[in-house]
């Protein structure tokens, strides 16, 4: 699977970030051709004095680079890219990269 890893700022009215995103900028993202499926989350600072860097970040799945390039190059592709501006006031972050997993390492004595 390759990600395409959408990062975005602190909008300057979270309430209508989240309002927009849902009702508009989703719908139109997941009409994108080869998308597998998308995750979100809203990113939470460890230390919690501290705001985190990111009001919320997707990760949309593509079988691999060319099915992400070859989507993004279709009306519905540019159409989400396009409705960037109409909501993320923080802007946005783009980044893609190819997931791997990793299983941690069993504790073991020496």
């Amino acid at each position: 699977m390759v990600i395409l890893t959408a990062m975005y700022g602190q909008p300057q009215d979270p309430a209508a970030f989240d309002r927009y995103y849902i009702e508009n900028h989703t719908p139109i993202a997941v009409k994108i051709p080869g998308l597998r499926g998308y995750t979100k989350f809203k990113p939470a600072n460890i230390n919690p004095a501290e705001s985190a860097p990111y009001y919320l970040i997707a990760l949309l799945y593509f079988d691999n680079l060319e099915a992400i390039q070859a989507g993004m190059q279709t009306p519905e592709g540019q159409a989400a890219a396009g409705d960037l501006p109409n909501f993320a006031s923080g802007g946005v972050t783009l980044l893609v990269g190819e997931e791997e997993f990793v299983v941690p390492f069993q504790n073991q004595a020496r």
